[in-house]
């Protein structure tokens, strides 16, 4: 007589464990991609950088929904310098070309969201990083300086290539709002992100010039501020917390 009431205990228990187990749970989808485009900014041998503008598509896998790994490709303009201003007179346009492989981790994996509405805004915060390459296509730069130059005019050709590949690492920092489908899945999002893109070589404004006469310790970077929209697809995988 007294094992029957143990058993229905023990039933009761272990259906309430069950319960709030599932209720914490999600599902969501494995895959997504996404769009954007925003000006850039560069910082390279020129004495002034120059505002750009980039254009990105990206494919990720989510491990979870808030870690992923992913591809990125990119299309824009980096330009900097001006021949009337610059010290030495140079300038330079790039149409370059890249492609990266990239993890990002958002907090939403490292804290309990659901605690309160400011943790549930902030969950898709998020920092990256990724490896890979730029192709850089110099389509305009100063080779050498006008004759009518303050300093040294006529001097040239500054060294460099028009054509180049540099080992590329973009260190990304941005948001993300989650937009749910009509059954409840976060099926859209909308992203702002700030990447600082840095290259190391000498390709990025074409110039490759001794450290000797120019100042040249950096890697060449640009900076691209960024607005994109993802969506999601692919299998369903649960995940441990409610989303």
């Amino acid at each position: 007589m007294i094992c029957k009431p143990l058993k229905i205990i023990s039933l009761t228990f272990f259906l309430i464990i069950t319960s709030n187990l599932i209720s914490a749970q999600s599902n969501y989808f494995k895959w997504s991609y996404g769009l954007g485009a925003g000006p850039n900014y560069s910082k390279t041998d020129v004495v002034e950088g120059g505002w750009g503008y980039t254009i990105y598509g990206n494919l990720d896998h989510h491990f979870t929904p808030f870690i992923t790994g992913g591809l990125e490709a990119q299309y824009g303009m980096v330009q900097g310098g001006d021949i009337a201003t610059d010290l030495h007179n140079r300038q330079f346009v790039n149409k370059y070309t890249g492609i990266n492989a990239n993890v990002k981790l958002m907090l939403g994996e490292l804290i309990d969201y659901n605690k309160s509405n400011f943790l549930y805004n902030i969950k898709g915060l998020y920092a990256g990083i990724g490896i890979g390459a730029v192709k850089n296509n110099i389509t305009d730069i100063v080779r050498y300086k006008p004759s009518w130059a303050a300093y040294d005019p006529g001097y040239g050709p500054f060294p460099g290539k028009d054509k180049s590949v540099d080992l590329w690492v973009p260190v990304n920092f941005g948001m993300n709002w989650y937009i749910n489908d009509g059954y409840g899945y976060v099926r859209y999002v909308l992203n702002i992100n700030a990447q600082s893109s840095f290259t190391f070589g000498e390709g990025l404004d074409g110039y490759n010039d001794p450290s000797t006469k120019f100042k040249n310790y950096d890697p060449d970077t640009f900076n691209v501020y960024s607005i994109g929209f993802k969506y999601y697809f692919g299998n369903i995988k649960v995940y441990r917390k409610t989303l």
